[in-house]
């Protein structure tokens, strides 16, 4: 009696060996980005951290809506929300009123993941849609700014925090004397260099003691937590480094041209570029594939941001150059398909009426 044969068991490409899917990948993210909230809440205090609990909840609890509305299964366990909402609360001003960026938050998972009809079809960084919708409804809001360290962060909320909605924020001055803080509201870096041709010391720039979103100015950890994700094979290191790449050309062309427009060292560190560029810009829904896609997509976004920034009146572009870049993503992968072994390469289009 022969011995059984073992089974042989046959697939089609790619042969994933390693036990990684969507959950476990998504809750690894949310392991890199929680040092940056740490940083973020040292950095700021208590209005940060209620602002991470506040919007992140919100992300949650309106994917559970949209799921018994849509009487579909339940979504949250993959934890795309919870990324959503860190994310967007990361890009917030420190002191960013608690129902604002709620707001911000429903927006994020309605509009920017289950109008598209959830994860996987969406087409924009939920997150940055949500940031979007927030810039262009509370324009004032979105630009006031803490400085970092203040003192008494850990006693006192940054007064706007707690605003009721439409109403006013309390009194600036009373809050000052309270803590002791030596001006409430501080110019970013970016906004120093728009506006004054002041440039901030690149070191502070790459160890997060400036003014800025909650989340956006930590460069050093941002970049020891996207190794973490590269490491681990769950982050496409093509994309930030194109985008640095990007960065670097179009801002030292400028530069070159006229010393007026910021250096490339001072557009990398400054401002949200680091964490959009490692983690929005790398989102598997909106990025490319292709080897090619991912270098033009790359490019396209840090050639964008710069110009944002020297050209456009907001001082930050990362943000429009990334919900361009996705935009532009279903284009920039047809347009760069690899040509298959022993054929011609595929046109895209054709004079003569029409794509083929």
């Amino acid at each position: 009696m022969s011995a059984k044969r073992p089974l042989i068991e046959l697939s089609t490409s790619p042969h994933v060996s390693a036990p990684q899917n969507v959950v476990v990948i998504m809750r690894n993210v949310v392991y890199a980005l929680l040092p940056i909230c740490a940083y973020a809440i040292y950095q700021f205090g208590l209005s940060v951290l209620v602002s991470i609990i506040t919007v992140t909840l919100t992300c949650v609890l309106t994917e559970r809506f949209f799921n018994w509305v849509g009487k579909t299964q339940s979504t949250i366990n993959d934890w795309s929300a919870v990324i959503t909402g860190i994310l967007l609360a990361l890009t917030l001003p420190p002191g960013f009123p608690l129902w604002m960026g709620a707001v911000g938050g429903f927006v994020a998972i309605a509009m920017g993941k289950a109008l598209f009809g959830g994860l996987g079809f969406n087409i924009f960084n939920p997150a940055l849609m949500g940031r979007a919708f927030v810039q262009a409804a509370f324009p004032v809001a979105i630009s006031t700014w803490t400085p970092a360290f203040f003192t008494g962060r850990f006693e006192n909320f940054i007064p706007t925090t707690l605003t009721f909605p439409f109403q006013t924020p309390p009194g600036v001055s009373v809050w000052v004397q309270q803590v002791a803080v030596d001006g409430f509201t501080g110019a970013t870096p970016l906004a120093l260099r728009q506006i004054q041709l002041v440039n901030t010391n690149l070191w502070d720039l790459f160890l997060g003691t400036t003014a800025g979103s909650a989340g956006g100015s930590a460069t050093a950890l941002i970049l020891a937590c996207g190794a973490y994700l590269a490491f681990r094979k769950m982050l496409d290191w093509r994309i930030p480094a194109s985008i640095f790449l990007g960065v670097i050309i179009t801002s030292g062309i400028l530069h070159l041209i006229d010393p007026k427009f910021a250096a490339p060292m001072f557009m990398l560190l400054s401002g949200g570029l680091m964490l959009g560029a490692i983690f929005m810009a790398t989102d598997m829904v909106g990025s490319p594939v292709t080897p090619l896609g991912v270098l033009v997509y790359g490019l396209l976004i840090g050639f964008l941001t710069v110009i944002i920034r020297e050209f456009a009146s907001l001082p930050e572009g990362i943000m429009y150059a990334i919900l361009l870049g996705n935009a532009a993503m279903p284009l920039i992968e047809q347009v760069t398909q690899p040509r298959v072994f022993g054929g011609a390469r595929k046109k895209v289009f054709s004079t003569k009426g029409g794509d083929k």
